[in-house]
């Protein structure tokens, strides 16, 4: 009898610990994504959240719980519904900086990448648009640089691959929200279908050096490593690129900040080669997805333990240097002789309000 109770009791203390999960999930999903109408969409989420409430308190009274429980899964059988019937879209009214898609044509070896993002900034908001296409041999790829921005401390960073072909040419590719005008970020909105999913692909000059010369509240510290691997894999995760980037520019997708952020989306690319490392906990918490890779091998360090790499590595100072010169990625990749600010500071307390791409 007492094992019988006890199931009984860890049965009830299970479903309603779902039902609460399912409760907080489905209020937050009406707050941000439910009917434009301010009234309309918090008088849904309220009224959820107290059927969540009834409903958890039914649990507790035998005559009650069947019929609560069956009403709320109709309940919730109806949001899910509603859940399913949001459409990410193409056609908004964007921010500049993400208002063109890339896309590319490709051609066996040959790849022409249109709208190459390469903007003229005179500050982070005040800049000339500018786009171009390039092609680019598959042949010529040389390697696969990680670049990693920090302005919170040394957890979070925004992280993107920039992939250098002979030459000289680099092109960068940076996975981001896609925000209409107006619209800032927000982690916990990135959760429930606010924004659409992005790639930025740039020109280093433009999408590095945004971040080094330009980002003021607050600055960005930024770090460039370079990939060890085998070529071939930096082509297959080239084309893979290339691949949702096409797709995107046809169909549109919706960003998640959990499965679909910046780093989620490098490790989901990175699955096109056959040596791709495992799901890790700092893909999630990305300021440490160098170290990650280091730790594995996968970051061309020249012997050197970590805390030296990543002193070489920054380079803000000379990004600021270079600025718009020509030669912008060459010179940023120079050697580096003093010390880099720590990424640490108390800017980071004032940061957490202000995530970024």
């Amino acid at each position: 009898m007492r094992r019988a109770t006890f199931r009984r009791v860890l049965a009830m203390l299970l479903i309603g610990l779902l039902t609460a999960a399912a409760g907080g999930w489905g209020t937050l999903a009406l707050v941000f994504a439910g009917p434009a109408p301010f009234g309309l969409r918090y008088g849904l989420a309220g009224a959820f959240a107290l059927a969540t409430l009834a409903t958890l308190v039914a649990l507790g009274f035998h005559r009650w719980r069947r019929r609560a429980l069956g009403g709320y899964l109709v309940l919730f059988a109806g949001l899910l519904v509603w859940w399913q019937s949001l459409e990410p879209s193409n056609r908004r009214d964007w921010q500049e900086d993400v208002a063109v898609l890339p896309y590319a044509t490709i051609d066996g070896d040959q790849v022409t990448v249109h709208n190459i993002r390469n903007f003229a900034y005179r500050s982070e908001t005040d800049y000339t648009p500018g786009y171009y296409d390039k092609r680019f041999d598959l042949r010529q790829l040389e390697g696969v640089d990680l670049v990693a921005s920090y302005w919170m401390g040394p957890a979070i960073a925004h992280v993107f691959l920039s992939f250098a072909f002979a030459g000289g040419d680099h092109l960068a590719v940076s996975i981001e929200t896609r925000k209409e005008k107006g619209e800032g970020y927000s982690n916990l909105r990135g959760l429930f279908r606010q924004y659409e999913l992005y790639y930025v692909v740039a020109d280093e000059r433009d999408v590095i050096r945004v971040r080094t010369n330009y980002r003021r509240n607050p600055p960005e510290e930024v770090y460039l490593y370079r990939i060890r691997a085998p070529i071939e894999n930096g082509r297959r995760l080239f084309l893979e690129y290339l691949h949702e980037i096409n797709a995107l520019y046809a169909r549109p997708q919706f960003y998640n900040a959990l499965t679909s952020n910046c780093t989620t989306s490098i490790w989901m690319n990175s699955r096109v080669n056959p040596d791709h490392l495992p799901l890790d906990w700092r893909l999630l918490v990305s300021g440490y997805v160098p170290q990650f890779l280091y730790e594995h091998g996968r970051l061309d360090d020249h012997g050197l333990p970590f805390a030296e790499l990543r002193r070489r590595a920054h380079i803000n100072g000379r990004a600021q240097a270079a600025d718009g010169a020509e030669d912008f990625s060459r010179r940023i990749r120079q050697s580096r002789r003093s010390r880099p600010s720590s990424v640490a500071s108390d800017q980071g307390l004032f940061a957490r309000l202000m995530p970024r791409g």
